[in-house]
């Protein structure tokens, strides 16, 4: 029935910086792709805003509350609070019009929009309105501590709870009017306060009630990743108090990473309640090749036929896109079979109908990448743990779970097709991307290289090994993506200064956007997490990484003192954060030819 888009992570990951323009190309792609049922997040905040106002706080304490742009998914969640805020009011206004134009669009299309819910979570200035209130001050999230993090949850029995979750309902429908599917997660990655049976199902009724309070038909739709996160709390008995506290049809989950862990197996298919099969796929919007196609090919059709199976539909739930088109259109395909695919027969004419030609050399790549990057078995995580984006250490995974020369070969295969193929945009996108997974191999060769020259002490192996890589490899891995406009640092900072409507607010939300993709907090609380391979990140950030660190090991050798991997942890971190504050301008279109870089690549590197 359902054929399901988004997760909330990717409004902040991928979105956040989004024109209408770009929202149209997407929600049409998502028309074209048979998608049915997608969530529309956008605007919540100046609703939050207003909802808070008439409770009686005051702007300073809602300033405090909201986080930047870039990291709103995990402010409606409960995580953080205040990191990178506050949210200027022009930004409420734009996103207040974008939503506007989004549940047109998407209703027009016969998408049912997914709107948020109240979940529990309240600002601190709601203590102050309501002294008497019984709200707890939850632990702090990842690796944050209480100065952003560690937010206030409602008591679902509280009288309030009903009131400021109807309320918030109220005014949502006012404003964008309702498909009555709501969105709400009470406990994403944060522990309940107790295991009681009996408390897990009030607070889900409560949830529940507040969304029927506002619309009597309300739906609720609620991310599955809290039972597979948290297996030692969430046994049985506690998933099946959540879940059963809500008649049965009006609550979907979504089993939200079942390409590799999913839940509906020890859950009696959810107890009864529907659920969605979900393709996971990506964290933190990282480029890397990947993909778990066997799994997705047959996971649908398992779910399907397994006993008393409650499963009413298929979803593309990434953190973040914009990587690895081909599984997100496998994924999409499988949504309207009856069993699984050849998938072989299937990737021959993907290429075909991607480079809007049959080419022998594409279709001979497309298998063994079919075969290597796209076919992660067991349980995989879509983590890009490369030593290229990553903070060097003499301990780094350089672990693959396919055949490095799968790829090499691809590469080569590519290539080859290039003089017949090199005016199509889609091929040129897939070389970029290919000729980047080639580096990042060589990287850890590299790598590999450095750290066994420094452990056997000698130097001129040192030398030249990290020379190599940070005067010629790394430079020119960052001209190859520079040459391609989807592949730019400069694309993400522009679009986030052009939601700006004052030099002050552009140079907040380009802080926002930097921060993002390498600190990730204001102390590397989850450094890298957003790791990308993009033009002028790869020379200014981790290419300035990677010179310090065979600097390090060189001064190292020379004076014979030990590495400290603390003290270099430190020096690096003001290189990280030097980049964040670089106020240094980055070009938002390509430079240079394409296929003349990966082909140079090729000569210089091809193992």
């Amino acid at each position: 029935r359902f054929r399901y888009y988004q997760n909330v992570c990717t409004q902040s990951y991928s979105y956040a910086w989004w024109d209408w323009e770009r929202w149209e190309r997407e929600i049409d792609w998502m028309a074209l792709s048979g998608i049915n049922l997608a969530l529309a997040f956008a605007g919540q905040e100046a609703v939050w805003q207003r909802v808070y106002r008439t409770l009686g706080l005051n702007q300073s304490e809602i300033d405090a509350y909201f986080t930047g742009p870039a990291f709103l998914a995990w402010n409606r969640m409960g995580n953080l609070r205040g990191w990178a805020g506050p949210l200027p009011p022009s930004w409420h206004l734009k996103q207040l019009y974008l939503q506007y134009r989004i549940v047109e669009r998407m209703r027009s299309l016969g998408i049912t929009t997914v709107l948020p819910a109240f979940a529990g979570h309240v600002p601190q200035g709601v203590l102050r309105v309501f002294p008497h209130i019984n709200a707890t001050r939850l632990g702090g999230w990842s690796h944050f501590d209480c100065t952003y993090s560690c937010t206030y949850l409602l008591d679902p029995e509280d009288t309030m709870f009903q009131v400021i979750g109807t309320l918030f309902l109220k005014e949502l429908m006012k404003e964008f009017g309702t498909d009555h599917i709501y969105s709400a997660d009470t406990f994403n990655e944060m522990t309940p306060l107790s295991s009681d049976p009996a408390y897990l199902s009030r607070a889900s009724s409560a949830v529940f009630k507040s969304m029927t309070g506002a619309d009597p038909e309300a739906v609720w739709l609620m991310q599955g990743w809290l039972f597979q996160h948290q297996p030692d709390f969430w046994q049985p008995a506690q998933v099946r108090a959540l879940l059963r506290a809500v008649p049965l049809g009006r609550m979907i989950i979504l089993d939200l990473f079942a390409e590799s862990k999913p839940v509906y197996l020890w859950t009696e298919s959810f107890y009864g309640q529907p659920f969605i099969w979900c393709m996971l796929h990506n964290f933190g919007g990282n480029h890397g090749l990947f993909g778990t196609v066997e799994a997705i090919n047959h996971g649908p059709f398992v779910a399907k036929n397994f006993p008393n199976s409650t499963m009413v539909g298929t979803g593309l739930v990434p953190e973040g896109i914009e990587q690895n088109d081909m599984v997100y259109e496998l994924m999409n395909e499988l949504g309207w079979r009856q069993e699984p695919l050849d998938l072989p027969s299937w990737v021959t004419r993907y290429a075909e109908r991607r480079y809007g030609a049959p080419n022998a050399a594409a279709a001979g790549a497309w298998q063994l990448l079919l075969r290597s990057v796209y076919n992660c078995t067991g349980v995989c995580v879509n983590h890009n743990h490369s030593p290229l984006v990553r903070r060097p250490s003499l301990h780094m995974d350089t672990e693959l779970w396919y055949n490095a020369s799968d790829v090499y070969e691809a590469w080569r295969l590519l290539l080859s097709a290039s003089t017949e193929l090199g005016s199509s945009p889609t091929f040129r996108y897939d070389l970029v991307d290919v000729t980047r997974q080639a580096a990042q191999q060589l990287v850890s060769d590299y790598y590999q290289g450095i750290r066994h020259a420094f452990q056997s002490q000698a130097l001129p192996n040192l030398l030249t090994a990290g020379g190599l890589l940070v005067y010629d490899l790394l430079p020119e891995l960052d001209s190859l993506l520079s040459s391609h406009g989807l592949f730019l640092l400069g694309r993400w900072l522009e679009s986030a200064r052009a939601m700006a409507t004052s030099d002050q607010e552009a140079e907040q939300y380009e802080l926002n956007a930097r921060n993002q993709v390498t600190l990730w907090g204001p102390s590397g609380n989850i450094l890298d997490y957003a790791n990308k391979q993009l033009g002028g990140l790869v020379l200014d950030y981790y290419g300035v990484r990677w010179s310090l660190f065979v600097s390090v090991l060189v001064e190292s050798l020379n004076s014979g003192v030990p590495f400290h991997q603390d003290q270099f942890n430190q020096a690096v971190f003001q290189v990280e954060r030097g980049f964040v504050y670089n106020r240094k301008r980055y070009p938002a279109v390509p430079a240079g030819d394409t296929l003349e870089i990966s082909r140079r690549l090729f000569l210089k590197y091809y193992p």
